[in-house]
């Protein structure tokens, strides 16, 4: 295991896997809905807070190498397609303290709506105090895992 770092400006994302959004198709947010789903194919996130940090990378791209679990063709919510969803396993590091998290990954290909620049990665971790838009923060992964593209 090869870890590495890199920082990245948390920004306000779209807001519909948390639910805050009023236009959200997804009232509760889709995390909560999909969280049993995951669960159930083996990856339970139920310490995680319901919604995603939007990482906005100093980087071009990135790219999953290799998923920590991918859950093919998820029906989650009836009345949409089916999605695949990534999962690699980072911590987040804010003010000295260090969080386990998981990179959130929803494959663009699967998604009908909501898509994210190519440089802002999410990341599902536990609620984290005093944390807001702006702040800085420290994401620590697996180079075998994940690589960020700097060209």
């Amino acid at each position: 295991m090869i870890m590495q770092s890199i920082e990245a400006i948390l920004l306000k994302g779209h807001q519909v896997a948390s639910g805050a959004n009023p236009d959200t198709p997804y009232p509760a947010g889709s995390i909560t809905l999909q969280k049993p789903y995951f669960k159930k194919l083996g990856l339970d996130l139920s310490r995680c807070f319901d919604g995603t940090l939007n990482l906005r990378l100093p980087a071009r791209s990135f790219d999953i190498l290799k998923s920590d679990f991918c859950f093919e063709e998820v029906q989650w919510i009836q009345g949409f397609r089916r999605e695949t969803f990534s999962f690699v396993a980072c911590q987040l590091e804010f003010q000295t303290k260090c969080f386990p998290a998981w990179v959130y990954y929803p494959h663009p290909e699967t998604k009908t709506q909501h898509f994210q620049q190519p440089n802002l990665i999410e990341i599902l971790a536990q609620k984290i105090d005093n944390l807001a838009y702006g702040d800085t923060l420290t994401l620590h992964y697996d180079a075998a895992k994940l690589r960020i593209n700097h060209r």
